[in-house]
């Protein structure tokens, strides 16, 4: 078997974040970046594929020379090789885009991707792939078999969960639940010192236009004064309540 995974390159939940430009761009100074958590756990999904059935995986972003840390990373964990497609990560479209080149030159018979990436949250990606491709697609999938040809994947659904089977190729938003946090992997040297001999390839993105863009950038309002009311002065408590939140 054949897998792509798909790997954003993220700020780490505990940056702090700004922007520039009158708030028009995202300030990456003194950010550090991830692999985008949904994404890892697709990544360690694959391994256990790699391991199990014998499957090759190689792992993909769409980036410049400052995200190749980022994919080192995912070759440490693991993966066979990785490629880098030298252009810039914009709206979501695009990105599809150079993903659907990238797999229908490869052949991939799996494309594992995060259900959406912690820094824009678009959650479009894996969708517009899959159908850029005319792939088949489970999103928010937390659970996935794959037999011969055929896939059986579990997905998250409005109070439950569902399991539907498919055939490959196959597109998969992944998210949490795909593999336990415990499973996660952690680079060690021998992995460090074995990504540095695999194979990171450089191609160039397809043209295409941006189809969407950010106009501007808030931040969350900054949380108010918070009042302590005694527990024993009741009569004090549904006064703010009424009158100063006005929630009752």
């Amino acid at each position: 078997m054949n897998i792509l995974v798909c790997i954003s390159h993220v700020p780490d939940t505990t940056s702090k974040i700004n922007f520039s430009e009158n708030d028009t761009k995202f300030d990456t100074n003194g950010v550090q970046f991830v692999i985008n958590p949904n994404d890892e756990f697709g990544l360690t999904r694959a391994m256990w594929f790699k391991e199990k059935q014998g499957a090759k995986v190689t792992v993909v972003n769409i980036g410049g020379a400052e995200t190749e840390p980022t994919l080192r990373k995912a070759l440490a964990i693991g993966a066979d090789e990785a490629i880098r497609v030298n252009t810039a990560a914009t709206d979501s479209f695009s990105v599809a885009k150079q993903l659907a080149k990238v797999a229908q030159d490869g052949g991939y018979d799996l494309i594992i991707a995060g259900r959406e990436s912690i820094d824009y949250n678009g959650g479009m990606v894996p969708g517009m792939l899959a159908g850029l491709i005319d792939a088949n697609f489970v999103n928010n999938c937390i659970g996935l078999e794959v037999e011969g040809d055929t896939a059986k994947a579990s997905r998250e659904i409005d109070g439950g969960k569902e399991t539907v089977a498919t055939k490959l190729p196959l597109v998969i938003g992944g998210q949490k639940g795909l593999v336990e946090e415990s499973d996660l992997r952690i680079p060690n040297m021998r992995g460090i010192m074995m990504a540095r001999k695999k194979p990171l390839n450089v191609v160039d993105g397809v043209e295409n236009s941006e189809e969407t863009s950010s106009v501007k950038f808030e931040k969350p309002a900054p949380k108010g004064a918070v009042k302590l009311v005694s527990e024993d002065n009741l009569d004090e408590l549904i006064s703010l309540l009424h009158n100063e939140a006005k929630v009752i």
